[in-house]
């Protein structure tokens, strides 16, 4: 491969490179409205704080089959409220699903999560997760209930 192939694609150096020094874990309830996105960005950037969190990876894990994980649009809600409308049309409830044990809405709300997926890694940057400005961190609801949900946190950095 010639140079040339490269130009212009040079990584940016954010921060120096630094060992990695220690790890922290623990668990985060979120309530959810129904079928919604809920914000959990401040939550957890409040809880790398706590755990001194500078330079690192976070990984997101949400321990649930109907409900999964996104980063998207934070600041307009019709965004939000646009991509449960997609997610609908690509996964209706009536998609004569056989799994039907915990409510009709159910299976749909498993194939939602498959296609979204429950796991996120995002990079800490000075101590908070480095998103970009229109970007916040989601657990999306697929269910019509409100549930408890849970996520797991596991920073390992500096």
């Amino acid at each position: 491969m010639s140079g040339s192939e490269f130009e212009g694609t040079h990584p940016r150096t954010v921060f120096g490179p630094a060992p990695v020094g220690r790890q922290a874990i623990a668990r985060m309830d979120v309530i959810t409205q129904g079928r919604s996105l809920t914000a959990v960005t401040d939550p957890i950037n409040r809880w790398l704080s706590s755990v001194q969190a500078v330079e690192g990876l976070l990984t997101v894990f949400l321990r649930h089959t109907s409900a999964s994980l996104t980063i998207q649009e934070n600041s307009d809600p019709n965004a939000r409220d646009d991509l449960l409308d997609a997610y609908d049309r690509l996964v209706p409830t009536e998609g004569h699903w056989r799994h039907s044990l915990d409510g009709p809405e159910d299976m749909a709300g498993h194939v939602k999560s498959a296609l979204t997926g429950v796991s996120l890694a995002i990079p800490v940057v000075h101590g908070r997760t480095d998103l970009g400005t229109w970007q916040g961190i989601f657990v999306i609801e697929h269910r019509l209930e409100s549930h408890r949900r849970d996520l797991t946190l596991h920073y390992i950095g500096t």
